[in-house]
């Protein structure tokens, strides 16, 4: 199996962290998300891994040439201008029809493996690992009619939402839908495909993730990650 691993951005919800270090290589207990996700690419069985750069890309190089990961074949593509999360795909070479796409700062415990069967099961041309995340409104909802006649109410509500969780199965197929040499990111893909139809399936995931992008987030991976390492390695 492929997957690409989307290293490029400049993380700058974690500033002033990531003004000296790539995301990916912000360390989870001693060890970078980048690495913990190499680890899980191996256990699950995929072997080619395309490593997609932009922002301190030298650091990642770096570290990948310290780290041994003899099962993996690990590549790089790298973009000079930010293309957003879709647009570096046309960037790589040798695509298979089937490869996962993921952002490099996801800690969860999925089975990839499971991911990509359930992908070829539907015969989909994209599928989306969802994770439901609840949203406390700490107000009472009020609801009206067009002549402001209230006629319903909610002490705090929470609502549920499925929400991509930044990791992707493709079909190669989907490079039909975005231009090269353009910015363009996970949002425009589903706008585009969503027009025509495509067959997008959603993966509802319902065990542990979280991305590390904002502080509160990262500070808290550190802490579980810390408390269930085995599940994660």
């Amino acid at each position: 199996m492929q997957a690409v691993i989307l290293a490029g951005g400049r993380g700058r919800r974690l500033y002033p962290y990531t003004a000296v270090l790539p995301k990916p290589l912000m360390p989870i207990c001693n060890i970078p998300i980048l690495e913990v996700i190499l680890r899980q690419m191996e256990k699950y069985g995929f072997a080619d891994v395309i490593i997609s750069t932009g922002y301190l890309d030298g650091l990642i190089r770096a570290y990948l040439e310290s780290s041994e990961h003899p099962d993996l074949n690990i590549r790089f593509s790298h973009e000079n201008e930010p293309l957003g999360t879709v647009g570096p795909l046309h960037l790589i070479d040798g695509l298979e029809e089937t490869f996962l796409v993921m952002n490099g700062d996801v800690l969860t415990d999925i089975n990839y493996q499971r991911l990509v069967e359930y992908h070829r099961e539907k015969q989909a041309v994209a599928t989306i690992a969802t994770f439901q995340r609840d949203t406390k409104i700490d107000f009472g909802v009020l609801v009206h009619d067009a002549a402001n006649k209230i006629r319903g109410f909610t002490e705090k509500p929470i609502y549920h939402f499925e929400v991509s969780m930044g990791i992707y199965v493709f079909e190669r197929e989907i490079l039909a839908y975005v231009p090269k040499n353009t910015p363009f990111g996970f949002d425009d893909l589903m706008y585009a495909m969503i027009a025509q139809d495509a067959g997008i399936y959603s993966y509802p995931y319902s065990g542990y993730w979280l991305d590390i992008g904002r502080p509160d987030d990262y500070e808290r991976s550190i802490d579980e990650f810390e408390k269930n390492k085995e599940k994660f390695l």
